[in-house]
């Protein structure tokens, strides 16, 4: 006599099996928190919308962004940053297409936990010339800028055409006010930075408040991964302001 074995009964293989949907479910929720911190306190991805930082970052790269470790020790002259417009840099937001409701769904996920970054358009990079206190001037008689009374050589980073070294065609004599910060572009000729908003309000100058964090790394496309160079070296002859 042979006795069949009798399969387990349905309401325990459907408990087992919403067990597993709500374990997978706190993992997903977990990660998807553990991201947004990450992107909100620490590091943050960006893509790169113009060519006002060639031939430092080009068109369409990726790069991550440091919030963390300027919040302990501050920012310095020559680091590349990403910040808010503070009002009157970019022009008025074209209206786009509206993405189909998935699409939109989707990319407003990947955005909250730092994967996407939809929101590059609405902040600028520029490299940080001026220190609050700094008093910075273009440009003297071999086409340099000036911080603090000392000209700074910026060939090394500046895309200009050949043979020239002029660092700016437009003049400019600032005094970087308590809390703000000056910022220009590696593309002179093609960056409206603090020179071209010297009219507004602000006078050119960007709040630190506005500042998102020091760009450090290239991650996209791939053939340009690698760290961001800050050429300290440049600004090494520079005194503190008086």
């Amino acid at each position: 006599m042979t006795t069949e074995s009798t399969p387990a009964p349905e309401p325990k293989r459907r408990r087992g099996f919403l067990i597993f949907l709500r374990d997978v479910l706190i993992i997903v929720v977990i990660a998807a928190l553990v991201s947004f911190l990450v992107k909100t306190f620490v590091v943050r991805s960006f893509y790169i919308p113009s060519g006002s930082m060639e031939r430092t970052l080009l068109v369409n790269d990726r790069i991550l962004v440091d919030e963390l470790t300027p919040r302990w020790t501050g920012y310095e002259r020559g680091d590349v940053v990403v910040f808010k417009d503070p009002g009157g840099w970019l022009p008025p937001a074209a209206q786009e297409p509206a993405q189909p409701p998935l699409i939109a769904f989707v990319d407003g996920i990947l955005t909250f936990v730092g994967v996407s970054a939809s929101d590059s358009q609405d902040h600028l990079v520029k490299r940080l010339i001026g220190l609050p206190g700094d008093h910075v001037v273009c440009c003297n008689a071999l086409g340099q800028v000036s911080v603090n009374g000392a000209p700074i050589d910026e060939l090394s980073y500046l895309n200009l055409p050949e043979g020239d070294t002029l660092a700016s065609e437009e003049p400019f004599d600032v005094t970087v006010p308590e809390g703000q910060l000056w910022l220009l572009g590696d593309n002179r000729d093609r960056s409206q930075d603090a020179r071209a908003h010297q009219d507004l309000p602000s006078g050119g100058f960007v709040p630190l408040d506005n500042v998102v964090g020091k760009a450090f790394l290239t991650t996209w496309p791939l053939d340009r991964i690698g760290l961001i160079d800050g050429h300290y070296d440049v600004f090494n002859g520079v005194p503190d302001p008086q």
